[in-house]
């Protein structure tokens, strides 16, 4: 395995961190907004917009990630393996992402079609940008240190578009479209789009692959899978990822359903009022006509700023105790500030912002961590086999991703259905839809209770997982001292 300096600059990892803004623009809109933008927006009934989320999600999970996986571990260009990937899929990811979210005046079977269409042409873009990019941060260097740095650098980026989807979104479209949703998502996200794109140019032209398998290390894909299937770190990882997301898809999407169907608006602006007047001195106006949307956004706000604390405590961390026992710890407490949720009324909403602030520093820490130790699996592959399959070991993490997001947003979907939400589809035109009762339990349950069972499970897993900060040192000592003697 020839390789060159493996420090990285500050520019570059910048450039590499630009790639995960880009696509968290996109992916932090799903979590949100899309069981929303399905049943409030588009006008989708709950059951069918549960089916295009599953169906399409799986699809993309466990057809479309691995083909990818397979297909960007056997390229091969003057740019590498992974970077021409990002740059051919920049720009039509950024179109199909507007696509996506546009509410054309067609048929209700019309408009069931184009969602499972633009749905399905928007996973397979993203993956075939997101899960070589995601690649190339196992290939940019081999050093410990310096990998949990650009893991950092890139998930405080993450963290950048978090915050602008969950606390600044849904004012700028209520903003944009005057009220009506619908227009303002499609101009929010045009431009959305746009920026995307021109990050992923960005990323692509500042980053350097530094990894490069020889010739003689060229692996089959049936030798490929054959290691992947006695990769015991890799499997729980695949496990681990998916019990991950399936928690942040559900509770994601599920706090705009909890701020308009749970939370007292009264003591909801008796809160935020003093919070908006402070800002204000501050110069800072983020009031609005809709104070559910203000306080939706400034609770979502309060648990990014910490997370960001958490980000910026967890290479120390890591570098100190091993990702392992950094990541289950965090995993663990954060959990314990979701179930908490179950016992606020809807009046206390200082305890659900305090509760939310909690909840996003402790799993702040374990944010980098997780991408850290699937560039750990694919060490751990080549320490074990002297091949590097970098891009399908990574195919991991967006199987988990999509079957996540997939289980999660369908699961926010349905179990709404089964506690009796109404969605717009099912309304008369000009009239509100007043909610039934169980919804607010429905709600309750669904950024609490549900969404921890598995995290929960997460944490169980990780007991099995052996890549302990012993393991850690002693793989990237073997491999420094491997390919030295193969330069």
């Amino acid at each position: 395995m020839n390789s060159t300096s493996q420090k990285v600059s500050v520019l570059e990892k910048v450039g590499y961190s630009l790639g995960d803004l880009a696509a968290n623009l996109v992916f932090q809109t799903l979590i949100t907004y899309l069981a929303y933008f399905y049943t409030d927006i588009y006008g989708l009934k709950n059951t069918d917009a549960s089916i295009i989320m599953l169906a399409v999600g799986l699809v993309a999970a466990f057809v479309f990630n691995p083909i990818i996986g397979a297909l960007a571990d056997r390229t091969n260009s003057k740019w590498g393996k992974f970077r021409p990937w990002i740059l051919y899929t920049a720009i039509p990811l950024g179109v199909v992402a507007f696509l996506a979210f546009t509410t054309p005046h067609f048929s209700y079977k019309g408009k069931l079609i184009y969602a499972a269409v633009t749905y399905t042409f928007l996973l397979l873009l993203y993956a075939s940008s997101n899960l070589p990019y995601s690649a190339l941060s196992g290939v940019l260097t081999g050093d410990m240190s310096e990998r949990n740095s650009i893991s950092s650098y890139r998930f405080i980026a993450v963290m950048f578009a978090q915050f602008f989807v969950q606390v600044f979104m849904l004012p700028i479209i209520e903003y944009a479209g005057h009220g009506d949703k619908a227009v303002g998502i499609e101009a929010v996200m045009g431009w959305l789009a746009i920026a995307g794109s021109v990050m992923l140019l960005i990323t692509f032209f500042t980053t350097r692959e530094r990894i490069i398998p020889t010739a003689e290390q060229k692996s089959t894909l049936k030798e490929d899978l054959s290691d992947l299937s006695k990769n015991k770190p890799w499997l729980i990882m695949l496990s681990l990822t998916i019990l991950i997301f399936v928690t942040l898809a559900m509770k994601g999407g599920s706090y705009v359903y909890y701020f308009n169907n749970y939370v007292d608006k009264t003591a909801l602006i008796n809160f935020i009022d003093p919070i908006i007047a402070f800002l204000g001195h501050l110069g800072i106006n983020i009031s609005g006509s809709d104070p559910v949307a203000t306080g939706f956004g400034l609770f979502n706000g309060g648990g990014i700023v910490f997370q960001l604390i958490g980000i910026g405590l967890s290479k120390k961390l890591a570098d100190k105790y091993g990702k392992r026992d950094v990541y289950r710890s965090g995993l663990f407490i954060s959990t314990i500030f979701i179930l908490i949720f179950y016992f606020f009324p809807p009046t206390s909403v200082g305890l659900m912002f305090g509760s939310q602030i909690l909840h996003g520093f402790f799993y702040g820490i374990t944010v980098p961590v997780l991408w850290a130790m699937i560039a750990d699996v694919a060490d751990f592959s080549e320490w074990k086999t002297n091949r590097r399959a970098t891009a399908i070991i990574f195919s991991a993490m967006m199987v988990g991703l999509k079957a996540g997001l997939s289980i999660g947003g369908a699961l926010v979907t349905w179990i709404l259905h089964l506690y009796g939400y109404i969605p717009k589809e099912s309304g008369i035109d000009g009239q509100a839809i007043i909610q039934p009762e169980s919804v607010a339990t429905g709600a309750r349950m669904l950024v609490s209770v549900f969404p921890s069972i598995p995290f929960l499970l997460g944490c169980g897993l990780l007991f099995f997982y052996f890549i302990d900060k012993k393991m850690e040192v002693n793989i990237e000592s073997d491999l420094k001292a491997r390919r030295a003697n193969q330069k």
